[in-house]
């Protein structure tokens, strides 16, 4: 049955595309900042993969045809952490790096074996109640020191540790 929501593409054909070029993907690292706009807490989504591994994850998601980067990233982040998230998408959308996932292992810090993916990466505070949907089973929020731990960098597959530990610096909070 094809899906004939505009911008999405049946299952047979999303992976004909996968096969042959990259898909573009935003990411974001979801943040609750104080008063002086410092990060305090990086939430984290806990999710079971499809081989039933559980994992954390960040907010990702494809970018569809003809939506705004800004858009995708709203759409995910609300898919993700809910309604009432409250993200406070930066006005300028500068990625503080752009991840690209191979489907071959040892290319690059990133993999996904499905595709080969171009992600764009934020750093998003977030001011609202924060309750997961979709696939995600809970969103932890840890401190900076405790995110940059190696015991939970392991919990992240396909290099998202690394994306994470690459947004902890661009913050300033890399322990």
């Amino acid at each position: 049955m094809t899906d004939t929501t505009p911008g999405w593409l049946a299952p047979e054909d999303l992976e004909l595309t996968r096969a042959r070029m990259p898909i573009l993907y935003v990411d974001a690292v979801p943040v609750r900042v104080d008063d002086n706009g410092e990060v305090t807490r990086i939430g984290l989504l806990l999710r079971i993969g499809p081989d039933g591994a559980v994992s954390r994850s960040l907010v990702s998601g494809r970018v569809l045809h003809h939506e705004r980067v800004r858009d995708a990233l709203v759409r995910h982040l609300e898919k993700d952490l809910g309604p009432v998230a409250l993200p406070r998408v930066p006005a300028s959308l500068q990625p503080f790096t752009v991840a690209e996932f191979f489907p071959t292992q040892d290319v690059g810090p990133y993999h996904d074996p499905r595709q080969h993916a171009v992600s764009l990466a934020y750093v998003v505070p977030v001011a609202g109640d924060c309750r997961p949907r979709q696939d995600a089973l809970d969103l932890v929020w840890f401190t900076p020191e405790e995110a940059s731990s190696p015991q939970l960098q392991e919990e992240m597959p396909g290099g998202r540790g690394t994306l994470l530990k690459q947004a902890l610096a661009h913050v300033g909070r890399l322990v």
